[in-house]
């Protein structure tokens, strides 16, 4: 991602607390990202609770149904309640799409990486589906629509933290499958990832509308999920050792501009 095609802006992020704003004579720009998170056992059910009233309303009025009033309304909580967390409804966006992100991560580490049971083609599947978000009713819904605005609430930096935390929990996954024929180098692993997010997040801009096929008609998933079983078929391929050509290098010519990212990956 160049950096220099998205500006910097103040106040956005990912969810990421950061504490409240300082107070300045001169008022800044809203501040696109929660004010704190929950760290007390009442507080994170005070915020599940308002996320799960941000998304019904979401999905019955899109965008421009999310007011904070409304999205407290719905939950029963106080707005004042709400304030302490999100000062607006970009902030509120923003820290569901951090908290889609965390479940995602949670999921793989419960129902991939700690699932010694199962056996690696069998894991492999689990993790190519939970990455594309396809029939997981379990993971926060994500359409095409949050898709969109998540330029109003993120920087590239963010994107890139996302990147890696998601890289590293694909990098576990895969070494946990001690039954692998060969493990795959991080380069193979990172490689594969890519291919997935990628290919899950372009088809969404693509193919916007929900379809009851896909498992969840809200999700905003592409309608046809033949491209989720194919990815999992080029994945477990990969991983078994099927690919018996020799990687050739690119000539110089067309070799890529941007550096590769190297997840510095911290270990449980």
């Amino acid at each position: 991602m160049v950096s220099s095609l998205y500006p910097r802006r103040a106040g956005v992020g990912f969810g990421k607390a950061q504490g409240r704003r300082a107070s300045s004579s001169t008022p800044g720009p809203p501040v696109a990202k929660p004010l704190k998170r929950p760290s007390q056992a009442r507080a994170k059910f005070t915020v599940q609770v308002i996320y799960d009233a941000f998304v019904r309303i979401w999905h019955r009025q899109g965008w421009a149904g999310i007011t904070t009033r409304a999205v407290a309304l719905e939950a029963g909580v106080s707005v004042g309640a709400l304030y302490d967390y999100f000062p607006n409804k970009q902030a509120l966006l923003s820290g569901y799409v951090r908290h889609g992100i965390d479940a995602l991560l949670q999921a793989i580490e419960r129902d991939v990486v700690l699932a010694n049971d199962l056996p690696w083609p069998e894991r492999v599947h689990r993790l190519v589906q939970l990455s594309c978000g396809v029939g997981t009713p379990q993971l926060p819904a994500f359409d095409a629509e949050m898709l969109a605005l998540e330029a109003n609430i993120a920087e590239p930096k963010h994107h890139r933290r996302v990147f890696e935390e998601l890289s590293c929990s694909w990098l576990r996954a895969i070494r946990a499958c001690a039954d692998l024929p060969v493990q795959p180098d991080a380069a193979t692993v990172q490689a594969l990832y890519t291919c997935i997010w990628g290919a899950r997040r372009y088809l969404l801009l693509v193919s916007p509308d929900g379809d009851p096929a896909a498992g969840d008609p809200a999700a905003g998933a592409p309608a046809d999920t033949d491209w989720v079983r194919e990815l999992q078929h080029i994945c477990r391929a990969t991983l078994a050792g099927r690919r018996s050509e020799p990687r050739l290098a690119p000539p110089d010519a067309i070799k890529p501009k941007v550096p590769a990212i190297a997840p510095q990956c911290r270990h449980p």
